[in-house]
């Protein structure tokens, strides 16, 4: 029943353009977007001042300099140096401004997808390795805070810059504007090309990034097992394998790379050497002044940075594009199991559960084979237990999960007290329904915290609280919990695995029996414990 879901690794990902993938991050950036605005203003004060630093050198050569005034050319110096000063503190200003929104946002969009993750059925966690769904919530939606933080407003405010930049190089002479032009276009195609490749390797490398925090997790949670067969060296072939795809993808990136940066570093030095050519021509023919070549020159020294950057900038882009895609991909899967629209309650708890005409059968199932529950009726009336018992795969414990709604029925209805659970919300029906399984899973927590887990409505440390836990521990003859380090207080650590099987499975039922159900579902919870143990429980 478990497969990797299809889209996790899909090789065509990017099924809308990158801004409109990038568009649907504007719901979490409104809380925020006065302070971003002042980031991107900042951020193009200090272009802008940058700018005019040309500018006033032109001055400065063309009348100082020319007429000797030392006076006027410490006054020149001075307010080039006081735009620098400014430009800085524009930096600072831009930083400031956008590093707490984009930790926010950051904050935002990891609380909506953990609770995305809470909200989803079993049968989305049965499709999803949890290393892709890990990878995911941390490192992708780290790259898009260090995406809003400093590359969004880098590439705006430095595409303007450049645009800007080229206008004011026209001032000076159209033949030098054109030739900086001219050249600069093969950077629109490399661009082109540059997505296309780079696009997939983003994707390629977050995905297998993915797979590998899934292998790691596995090892870790299996390292009993691993180390019980000597597959360890089996379990190191494997990571090996998939962190060296990961290198070699990597590798692929920085090539895409560096070819952008091959043409963004090439072409503006091609430029500068003809348009040196150029002006220096110019000059000699009285059309060109040596003020205005030296502001020019200042200019395309000042235009570098935000022409090399843009390789840069439009990596980051894609990667945030790509974090972007994988992030929504968990948020726009569907989830059948909620709340209905007009809720019924049950004022008067009996503790009758009833199968009517049920059929069940998994996503993934074939559509030639036959449902796994095939028109099952049953009725347990109050006070009742009934022992359900079959061939290894034939449903027992898929009918356990009906009534708690962590699975769906295909067909028919599952009811509480005469009514049928997807007519109550999610919240009452697990009041009603308590469960505890084979598979005992605990928090690393302390004892405490893992019994009473389902009884927010208690105050942690009253005197209810504490009896109901004494009584959960008693049903479940789980009195080993007083022999621990602190008693009830002792962290378990994670899963439980300092304890033994009996001992988790113990707490597990004992976090049942505390949430008071008028319905207790079993499935094979006393498995593990001794047949004396069994009995009194």
């Amino acid at each position: 029943m478990t497969t990797t879901a299809p889209d996790q690794t899909d090789p065509t990902p990017h099924r809308l353009s990158t801004p409109r993938a990038l568009a649907r991050l504007i719901p979490f950036a409104k809380p925020v977007l006065p302070r971003l605005a002042l980031g991107a203003v900042s951020a193009l004060g200090a272009s802008i001042l940058a700018l005019m630093i040309p500018l006033i050198l032109e001055e400065v050569v063309r009348g100082p300099i020319a007429s000797g005034s030392t006076v006027l050319i410490a006054w020149g110096a001075a307010a080039i140096l006081g735009l620098g000063l400014a430009e800085a503190l524009m930096v600072w200003l831009r930083r400031w401004f956008v590093l707490a929104p984009a930790t926010l946002m950051e904050y935002d969009i990891r609380q909506t997808f953990y609770s995305r993750l809470q909200r989803l059925p079993v049968a989305f966690h049965d499709r999803w390795q949890s290393g892709q769904l890990l990878s995911r919530m941390m490192q992708d939606i780290s790259m898009l805070r260090r995406w809003i933080a400093f590359g969004l407003v880098l590439l705006v405010v430095n595409v303007l810059t450049i645009l800007v930049g080229a206008a004011l190089l026209f001032r000076w002479h159209w033949v030098l504007g054109t030739i900086f032009l001219v050249t600069s276009a093969p950077l629109w195609y490399a661009g082109y090309r540059f997505e296309k490749t780079y696009g997939v390797l983003a994707r390629q490398s977050q995905d297998q990034a993915g797979d590998l925090a899934t292998s790691v997790e596995e090892s870790v949670h299996g390292i009993r097992v691993l180390k019980a067969f000597g597959r360890g060296s089996h379990a190191l072939k494997k990571f090996t394998r998939q962190a060296e795809t990961l290198r070699e993808t990597e590798l692929d990136k920085a090539r895409a790379v560096g070819w952008i940066w091959f043409w963004l570093v090439l072409l503006p030095d091609i430029a500068f050497a003809l348009c040196l050519g150029a002006g220096i021509y110019l000059v000699a023919l009285g059309q060109l002044g040596v003020g205005e070549l030296v502001a020019f020159f200042a200019m395309t020294t000042i235009l570098r940075w935000p022409v090399e950057s843009i390789g840069f900038l439009f990596s980051f882009l894609l990667d945030a594009r790509t974090a972007t895609d994988r992030i929504f991909e968990v948020f726009d899967e569907q989830n059948p199991i909620v709340d209905p629209a007009e809720p019924t309650t049950i004022a008067a708890p009996r503790g009758e559960l009833a199968f009517e005409g049920v059929h069940f059968r998994y996503q993934d199932a074939r559509e030639s084979e036959r449902d796994l529950l095939d028109g099952v009726d049953l009725v347990l009336r109050p006070g009742e237990t009934m022992a359900l018992v079959g061939l290894t795969g034939s449903g027992k414990t898929t009918l356990t999960t009906l009534p708690g709604r962590l699975y769906d029925v295909t067909a028919g209805r599952v009811t509480v007290d005469g009514v049928d659970v997807r007519d109550l919300t999610l919240a009452e029906l697990r009041t009603h329904v308590g469960m505890a399984f084979e598979d005992a899973t605990l928090f690393s927590q302390t004892v405490r915290e893992n019994v009473l887990l389902g009884r927010e409505d208690l105050e942690p440390g009253s005197e209810e609280a504490e009896r109901i836990l004494r009584e959960a521990l008693q049903v479940a003859q789980a009195h080993f919990v007083d022999d621990l380090p602190n008693g009830v207080d002792t962290v378990i650590g994670e899963e439980g695995l300092s304890l033994s099987g009996g001992q988790r499975q113990r707490l597990a039922l004992a976090r049942a029996v505390a949430a008071r159900p008028s319905i207790l579902v079993l499935d094979d919870p006393l498995s593990a414990l001794d047949v004396d143990t069994e009995a009194l429980v």
